[in-house]
């Protein structure tokens, strides 16, 4: 029977990237489904149980103390007492990329003698097999004495990985026992009297082995954005506040050092892509979580684009998908099996999207103020990501931005990279090679984006190249891509793909939303993807379905099938308010905000696609989600930013503010936000009225809708 992945609903998941402890909900670690303590996709620890006198305790409560830890709260009764009140209290705090802290209180009247046992055992696996729902055989441990440099410990060692687990801070040393499966802490006999508590602190510790080179490393203390005060909406200050939290978690840095000579640094930030599965470098989703971000400075995404421009292809390999100017897609420590028989090497280039968002991202990162020795750096890694884009679209036969996945690697190379990720109305799933709308939209963006960057450089002889080249990328996505109806909220869509032939992929589908911001649509093309967005079809109520709710084949639960993606309702918000279309903006901001209720703000990767109704459950959690999850976690300062209406323009020292109506979601303002390395703060009152504060010197005001303060 093959096994399953995890479902990671009820786990408590605390996170320190690159570490973080995954927990059932009563702190015993069993050495079951994703149990356990980890470091760079290494588990270290899967089994850490407790027993008094021979007896589990009793969970009572568990509480988050932060993204990087939790507390278990348990009791131990007595059948003998007098009293159905519990007199002792166990607590343990567990804390990513350290250890646990176990306390014992006697809250009773009479004193306690307990024998006290601490269980281990790890299998030191892969990520990546936990993630297949694989459990390896157990090891057995060795038995280190307490020395000058801490307590007694118990090590394991494997050809992949090295995991210690040591008593850091005891009341009473415990005795250490060894086993082919595992060891032991244990003390025969703890006394403890009314009112007296007894402690111990276990540190876990260890590594992938070889430690790989060039992988990501703990970010520094200081945090690469600003932290905003923002009034208005309770449901968006939430979810800002929680989703900054996190991404505080998710930080990683890069150590490396380029072919060319450029060396990272713990200061060269990015955001890992997510929880269990993702903690790591993930080219796409750290892409978006920087761009998300900007609003808040664009240190984070300095430190994105380095980390990425440090390992952009240089040569053609097969296996690694690598080629000359394109993007990392995904780095791991070691190559690894993902089931289905996906193999990926631990550095991977099969996405297709990647690329241009990169070059998009130095755009945006310049228009939000980025210092021009950072842009003028960056750019030849820019250009030459746009050469790869123009050479792979040049040489599909349809001139498109087109993806052809090598054996053993992933299917499908957009956001939407499940095996079933693209459907047609049917129901039917469509293989590659596939050129998917939203890439189209993404390298339109790329170089109309970068011939602006060129120009500002005297570059213009490549800029206009470069528009040329957009301009016929736009006619043949406009003559490729649009399906006529004759049902639904307008007379056409966009298809989510052309097949070979310029084959449409037919079922309306979310990819569209992308393309609002992009500038490949017209103003008629907005407003028709726009109705499609508002409809009940692909609005749920809680945010926008992956997949029409109207075809054969949708799951609410499916993975890219119906589910709801926090950070695709984010961008379509961006899109609709971008585009003018306020009320479709509001209507998928407010179901969004309201999910992000039902989750206490932390957002999961995805969730359930289910009709809103006056009286349908709270949403749920895609099973195996990530949470926390990057670019959840940045959207919402993207929505933030979406209502606003910011848009920044460095070149000509302009911000350009279109604001949604407070008629809409209310009064808002922020304060607190970063442009062009000035403080910057906006206020739209309840009449409509806007108030910019921290304007850098020279910068000027293009607002539109709304009265000026």
């Amino acid at each position: 029977m093959r096994a399953l992945q995890p479902l990671l609903h009820d786990v408590m998941i605390c996170v320190a990237a690159p570490a973080f402890a995954a927990s059932p909900r009563d702190g015993q670690l069993r050495g079951a489904s994703a149990d356990g303590f980890y470091d760079h996709d290494r588990r270290l620890l899967h089994t850490l149980c407790l027993l008094i006198d021979g007896r589990e305790p009793e969970p009572i409560g568990v509480r988050a103390l932060g993204p990087d830890r939790v507390r278990f709260t348990s009791v131990h009764r007595y059948p003998s007492d007098r009293t159905d009140d519990p007199t002792l209290i166990v607590e343990r705090v567990r804390t990513a990329g350290d250890g646990e802290t176990v306390s014992l209180r006697n809250v009773g009247t009479v004193t306690r003698s307990l024998h006290l046992q601490l269980s281990f055992a790890t299998d030191l696996a892969d990520i990546a097999d936990v993630k297949q729902g694989l459990t390896g055989r157990a090891l057995p441990p060795s038995v280190e004495d307490a020395d000058d440099d801490g307590g007694p410990a118990l090590t394991w060692r494997s050809a992949t990985g090295l995991a210690r687990v040591h008593a850091a801070e005891y009341a009473a040393e415990p005795v250490v026992a060894e086993g082919s499966h595992g060891g032991t802490f244990t003390w025969s006999r703890v006394t403890l009297r009314p009112g007296c508590s007894w402690r111990i602190r276990l540190a876990v510790t260890g590594c992938a082995v070889p430690a790989p080179p060039g992988h990501p490393i703990a970010a520094s203390p200081r945090v690469p954005w600003s932290e905003p005060l923002i009034r208005g909406d309770r449901r968006l200050i939430g979810l800002v506040r929680r989703g900054l939290a996190d991404l505080r978690a998710l930080r990683l840095a890069d150590g490396s050092r380029s072919e060319d000579g450029q060396r990272g640094s713990a200061d060269d930030q990015f955001i890992a892509a997510g929880c269990p599965w993702y903690l790591t470098l993930f080219g796409r989703d750290s892409i978006w979580s920087a761009r998300m971000l900007l609003p808040l400075g664009t240190e984070l995404a300095r430190g994105t684009l380095w980390t990425l421009a440090r390992r952009q292809g240089t040569v053609h390999h097969k296996a690694r998908e690598e080629a000359p100017g394109r993007i990392l897609h995904e780095l791991r420590p070691t190559a690894s099996r993902h089931g289905h028989g996906l193999r990926l090497p631990s550095r991977y280039y099969g996405s297709v999207d990647a690329t241009p968002l990169f070059v998009s991202l130095l755009v945006d990162a310049w228009r939000w103020g980025l210092p021009d020795a950072d842009v003028d750096a960056l750019l030849p890694y820019a250009e030459r990501a746009m050469q790869w884009i123009v050479a792979t679209s040049d040489a599909d036969e349809d001139g498109l931005l087109r993806y052809f996945p090598s054996p053993g690697g992933l299917v499908h190379q957009s956001w939407k990279d499940s095996a079933d990720a693209v459907r047609d109305a049917a129901g039917r799933r469509i293989e590659p090679p596939l050129a998917l709308c939203e890439v189209q939209g993404y390298a339109y963006e790329a170089a109309t984006g970068l011939a602006d960057l060129l120009v500002s450089r005297k570059e213009t002889q490549q800029a206009q190249t470069l528009r040329d080249w957009a301009r016929g990328l736009r006619a043949r996505f406009t003559d490729a891509f649009w399906i006529d109806t004759a049902d639904g909220p307008a007379l056409r869509y966009v298809a989510i793909a052309v097949g070979r032939d310029l084959a449409p992929v037919s079922g309306p589908a979310s990819n569209m939303g992308q393309l609002l911001s992009t500038g490949i649509l017209d103003r008629d093309g907005c407003a028709d993807v726009a109705a499609w967005l508002a409809s009940p079809e692909l609005n749920s109520g809680w945010g926008l379905r992956s997949r029409s709710a109207a075809v054969p084949g949708f799951n609410p639960l499916s993975y890219h099938g119906g589910s709801v993606w926090t950070h695709d309702t984010a961008i379509a918000v961006q899109g609709l308010c971008a585009t003018g279309r306020h009320t479709e903006a509001a209507a998928l901001a407010d179901g969004l905000l309201e999910a992000a209720v039902h989750f206490s703000y932390r957002m999961p990767e995805l969730y359930g696609g289910d009709a809103r109704t006056d009286t349908s459950p709270a949403p749920l959690a895609y099973p195996a989600a990530c949470r926390p999850q990057g670019w959840s976690a940045a959207s919402g300062v993207a929505v933030l930013a979406a209502l606003l209406g910011l848009r920044p323009d460095t070149p000509r020292r302009t911000l350009r503010l279109r604001p949604l109506a407070p008629s809409l979601l209310g009064a808002l303002s922020a304060s607190g936000l970063r442009l062009a390395g000035a403080d910057l703060s906006v206020r739209v009152d309840v009449s409509g009225r806007t108030t910019v504060t921290g304007l850098p010197d020279g910068w000027g005001l293009d607002v539109e809708g709304v009265d000026v303060g």
